[in-house]
């Protein structure tokens, strides 16, 4: 079925005035992730079948693991150490396979119909990028669901929520960008999905989500300060943690995400034509 936003997406187009460009931008935005939030009300068991992994790392490693105290963490419980990066390694799962849906856009004609619309290739790339965030902000209600079912206690306040929010959605862009990129070089959703297999697992593990970096071997640390999901996981910390639990000043950890994200985004624009060959 041809989606309804294609067509909305050709005939926005960005005011002559600084003031309209900008609005313009917004609302080409707006209209790419309400198309992706359609195709998601269209398919809600995918929230729940993306919800079994997190319960299953949260319910039996996170309980296993604080019942046998083998991982420092200090004054908090392991379950409480662990609660961000579980709840980074679901932004990471969902997003880093977003770039398969850009490869059966591809094998049905939407992304020519992206391209030949007066929609700049960045904002495309970016309204895309934060479609992805809808599926991450889901994934964030079930963690913290299932963390408070757990008897973790977050001291989240109004603000450390609209900042888990943020940096939610920061985080999802990013990797669904990294997808994006994949999705741009590789021409089947086989091969895709075998690049996105082996990415998750090295991101994944050589980060700070389930363990300090403190306890790494010392060949491994280098890779997990150069991992954004590093920073993802320590952002996360900052806001659902009492003060001192994380390695950097949150303004460290998303100032590193923006930069990333943003980089990545620029590359995805530029290659984003080859998606349509």
């Amino acid at each position: 079925m041809s989606p309804p936003a294609s067509s909305e997406v050709v005939r926005l187009r960005p005011g002559s005035s600084a003031l309209g460009a900008v609005a313009g931008a917004v609302g080409q935005v707006a209209t790419i992730v309400g198309y992706e939030a359609r195709k998601l009300r269209h398919d809600p068991t995918e929230l729940l079948l993306r919800a079994i992994q997190p319960a299953l790392w949260l319910v039996v490693f996170g309980s296993v693991f604080s019942a046998i105290h083998v991982i420092p963490t200090g004054s908090l419980s392991y379950l409480e150490f662990l609660t961000p990066g579980i709840l980074a390694q679901s932004v990471l799962f969902i997003a880093i396979f977003y770039g398969i849906a850009s490869i059966r856009e591809r094998e049905l004609g939407i992304i020519i119909k992206f391209l030949v619309s007066p929609t700049p290739r960045t904002i495309l790339v970016g309204g895309k990028a934060l479609s992805a965030s809808l599926r991450g902000l889901s994934q964030a209600v079930v963690v913290l669901l299932l963390a408070w079912g757990l008897g973790v206690r977050l001291p989240l306040s109004p603000l450390s929520v609209l900042g888990v929010i943020g940096t939610v959605v920061l985080g999802a862009a990013l990797f669904s960008t990294l997808s994006m990129v994949i999705a741009s070089l590789v021409r089947t959703q086989e091969r895709f999905l075998g690049i996105g297999q082996l990415l998750t697992m090295p991101l994944f593990f050589a980060s700070n989500a389930i363990y300090p970096i403190s306890i790494m071997p010392p060949w491994l640390r280098p890779f997990a300060l150069a991992n954004p999901l590093t920073y993802l996981v320590d952002a996360l910390r900052n806001l659902m943690l009492p003060a001192g639990s994380a390695l950097y000043p949150l303004g460290v950890d998303v100032g590193v995400l923006a930069a990333v994200a943003l980089g990545l985004i620029v590359l995805c624009a530029a290659l984003y034509p080859r998606m349509a060959q």
